[in-house]
């Protein structure tokens, strides 16, 4: 099962379009974390998960989203609801309480993924304003496996960044 995982792209509508168009045939599952800064009714949306952020002020978008895809439960949400900033605690009980087995956030525009007692905690960095240890605009695609998570980030060009591949057991 493949997830292609966006976030941040803050009114950068033109990148989506290319991202999910791209991808179409080749992930089962899009989910955006949020901070679009789109309408909730825009056609860009179409086949795909998508939560609010706190730059996002369509009160029609979900805080969060859970999505069973027959392989994992994904928990979806910003992080700025969750304070992510200050940790992964509250975020990981929150995935807890819907038995989640990957946690999708967004909102620092720090790319990050790691796996804590078996639960992927995954954010895709930003699209359009990274921020921290990798300025690279960003996006992630996971390949989740019976037995492994394989996370691999790329830049805007779809090209994928060596030094940021990752695979983890589950």
């Amino acid at each position: 099962m493949k997830y292609l995982v966006v976030s941040d792209n803050h009114g950068d509508r033109q990148i989506l379009v290319d991202l999910f168009e791209h991808y179409k045939d080749q992930v089962d599952y899009i989910f955006h974390c949020g901070d679009s800064e789109l309408a909730e009714d825009d056609s860009v949306w179409k086949g795909v998960y998508v939560v609010t952020g706190n730059t996002d002020f369509d009160s029609q978008y979900k805080k969060f989203q859970v999505v069973d895809t027959g392989k994992d439960i994904v928990y979806l949400t910003h992080g700025h609801l969750s304070s992510v900033k200050m940790g992964m605690t509250q975020l990981d009980m929150q995935a807890q309480e819907y038995q989640a087995n990957i946690a999708l956030f967004g909102h620092t525009h720090q790319l990050g993924c790691e796996v804590n007692k078996g639960r992927l905690f995954l954010n895709p960095g930003s699209i359009l304003q990274p921020r921290g240890a990798f300025p690279i605009k960003t996006y992630a695609v996971i390949e989740s496996t019976e037995t492994s998570f394989q996370v691999q980030y790329y830049d805007r060009n779809f090209e994928a960044l060596e030094d940021l591949s990752f695979e983890f057991n589950k």
